[in-house]
């Protein structure tokens, strides 16, 4: 587990979005466990505290199931599952849109470009938007 932290955002929320990513791209599966809040901090370089902060706001919103004296799960929930997907998936595109648009670059060319990227079509780092 790997987790590059930024200034930006509080920690404890770097720990959720960094779990939400992993379980919307499978990486951990639903059940599965995963470390105790003591390993998370200590893997993570963080607070105790923050560790566990992170863990009660993922209980809270049904990322992970706890029971007493058991080590947490990550839900089998799908509806929860296909929420954090989409939650990742809408905050990208909102990313996305606000630092393109300013750039003015007509919606159809646009979409084209994005869809040559998706696709694999075009993998170099940047690139013209006119071909």
């Amino acid at each position: 587990m790997q987790l590059k932290f930024n200034t930006r955002d509080p920690v404890y929320m770097q720990v959720i979005r960094y779990f939400k990513t992993q379980i919307a791209t499978g990486v951990l599966e639903p059940g599965e466990e995963i470390p105790s809040r003591r390993e998370i901090a200590n893997m993570f370089k963080i607070n105790p505290n923050t560790a566990q902060r992170a863990y009660k706001e993922m209980e809270e919103q049904g990322l992970i199931r706890t029971e007493r004296n058991f080590p947490s799960k990550i839900t089998r929930d799908e509806s929860v599952i296909q929420h954090v997907r989409e939650e990742l998936v809408v905050t990208a595109v909102n990313d996305f849109v606000d630092a393109i648009k300013p750039v003015n670059v007509p919606l159809d060319e646009l979409l084209d470009l994005v869809k040559q990227k998706y696709a694999g079509a075009d993998d170099q780092k940047g690139g013209a938007l006119d071909d």
